[in-house]
C-alpha cells in the first residue's frame, strides 16, 4: 500500500529533486528547469512534465518516476 505520506512525497518531488534523480540513473548532463506532477500512468508510473533549457530554447519532456513498495525504492526514467 501507498501511504498518504508516501503519495504525498511522490506527487511533489522539485526540478532540482528530478534532476539529482536522473542524474543517477545514468543522465549526467541533464537538468531541469521546472517539474510539475501531471498525473499517474496506466502502469501506476509517477508522470512529470519538466522543461529544460537548450541553445536558449525551452524544451518540455516528461520524466517518470517509479515507486518500488518492497525495497521503498525510487527510479526516474524518460
Amino acid at each position: 500500500m501507498i501511504t498518504a505520506d508516501k503519495l504525498k512525497t511522490l506527487t511533489s518531488f522539485t526540478a532540482p529533486a528530478l534532476t539529482r534523480a536522473i542524474n543517477l540513473a545514468g543522465y549526467k548532463g541533464d537538468s531541469f528547469e521546472t517539474a510539475e506532477f501531471v498525473g499517474m500512468t496506466n502502469a501506476g508510473q509517477f508522470c512529470y512534465l519538466t522543461t529544460y533549457e537548450e541553445m536558449g530554447e525551452i524544451h518540455r519532456v516528461k520524466v517518470f518516476v517509479n515507486y518500488d513498495p518492497t525495497g521503498e525504492s525510487v527510479t526516474v526514467s524518460y
